[in-house]
Parts: C-alpha cells; structure tokens; sequence
C-alpha cells in the first residue's frame, strides 16, 4: 500500500470518528481540505467510503431526533413534523398582516433598468 492509499485509509478511519467533519479529520490525519476534495473528486471508491460515512452519521443524527422526541421534546417534535410530515400538511407558513391582523395586500414593482453605455 502506498502512501497516498494509507492517507485515504486514515481519512477514513478518522471521519468515521469525527462524524463526517471534514476540517477535523484532515487536521488529524495532517492532510489537506484540497487534497481530500481531489480524491473525492478522483477516486470513486474514496467517495463512495465517505458518503457511506455520511449516511451513517445522518443515522446517528435522526436516532438522536428519535431520542428527543421519545422523550417529550416539543421542539424536535415540531422539527422533524416540519420536515418529515409536510405529506401530511405539517408545513409553516408566513402570513403577512396589517395592524389590525387582517391581510395585508401589497404588490412589489419590477422596473428594467436601461443599460447606460
């Protein structure tokens, strides 16, 4: 194994203990943002190692939301129904109202610019 294929295999190693933080894991392992985006861009098993690492992090991370919500957290609740249950109608919308909290109507003006030479 070369030099270059045992840094890929330490960036590797050092994401999936970082949780997919690419600055963290490249100052570990004494490599640069650059050289680990070329190999990225390079090298498709590279690649498809560090989106593995990426899914099983987003894993981690809405087993954690789970976690929350399972414990009675409004605010992961809201989150994950804003993001996940918008089939269902759970979607946020932003109403615009006057003072006295009827709609306000409003029209927006677009006006070309003539090109001055």
């Amino acid at each position: 194994m070369n030099k270059t294929e045992q840094h890929k295999k330490a960036i590797i190693e050092a994401l999936e203990q970082s949780l997919g933080v690419v600055t963290t894991a490249c100052k570990k392992v004494g490599i640069g943002r650059t050289t680990f985006y070329q190999w990225l861009k390079d090298d498709e098993e590279f690649a498809k190692q560090v989106d593995d690492i990426s899914n099983i992090t987003l894993d981690f991370a809405e087993s954690q939301l789970h976690k929350q919500i399972k414990d009675g957290n409004t605010s992961a609740t809201i989150f994950y129904l804003k993001t996940k249950g918008k089939k269902r109608g759970y979607i946020e919308r932003q109403e615009i109202t006057g003072a006295d909290g009827m709609p306000t109507n409003f029209q927006i003006e677009i006006i070309k610019r003539e090109d001055k030479d």
